[in-house]
């Protein structure tokens, strides 16, 4: 059985992409849960994954670090990482790399937050060509493909890398074209992603730098975490 190891649910987006691409895919793993800001249990990690970041798979003596990296490797024993019509894991492929590589504005000022409901003090118009070039990405896919997810019938890793902005549209109430939005919804009706946000209400550690980012961009209307 593979061994993931991923950091706070409620925070880490990098995290979630493998987990809930597995965890969808009925791919067994034994989940490992390494905190923020616990310093002694990262310096013992980075023994486990040589860029001491999460996430990381390991798969007896091969340890995989970087969600793309994990997801590609995942594909090679378990063909149902992307999809089977070449066209369309070609899409996929292409839009999960534009996620991996891309939207810095839409990371650096909406940071995922799973238990919070946050309205922005700033829109900027960076922001807005992120969140309208995500809108139509995911519209393309659906049309182009035929739904329910982006590639087509089943899930694959092009939603799974995209499952963290989905979280991010609930917590920032960002506008959504109506195909978009409803997308949005049906990843967070998963039984996975609602598994991963019940844990991450759960969870009571708070990561100080995370707090203060979130603080400096917005003003937080709800907080559903355990105090």
């Amino acid at each position: 059985m593979y061994d993931l190891y991923i950091a706070n649910k409620n925070y880490s987006s990098w995290s979630l992409r493998p987990w809930v691409l597995m965890r969808e895919l009925k791919i067994g793993f034994q989940e490992h849960l390494m905190p923020f800001g616990q310093v002694s249990s990262w310096e013992g990690y980075r023994k486990i994954s040589p860029s001491g970041k999460v996430p990381c798979l390991v798969d007896g003596d091969t340890a995989v670090w970087d969600s793309l990296a994990i997801a590609e490797y995942l594909a090679e024993t378990h063909a149902a990482v992307w999809p089977a019509d070449s066209r369309a894991r070609a899409w996929g492929r292409s839009a999960a790399a534009e996620m991996h590589s891309g939207f810095s504005e839409l990371r650096n000022r909406c940071a995922m937050s799973c238990g919070l409901t946050i309205r922005l003090k700033e829109f900027p118009p960076a922001l807005e060509r992120d969140i309208e070039r995500i809108g139509a990405l995911w519209s393309d896919g659906l049309r182009r493909f035929g739904g329910p997810y982006l590639t087509g019938k089943s899930f694959t890793a092009a939603d799974a890398f995209f499952a963290p902005v989905a979280f991010r549209v609930r917590t920032y109430g960002l506008k959504l074209a109506p195909v978009a939005a409803d997308y949005a919804q049906r990843l967070l009706g998963l039984t996975s992603m609602r598994d991963w946000y019940a844990d991450a209400l759960k969870e009571k550690f708070r990561d100080e730098p995370h707090e203060e980012e979130l603080a400096q961009v917005g003003v937080v209307l709800e907080d559903l975490r355990a105090k």
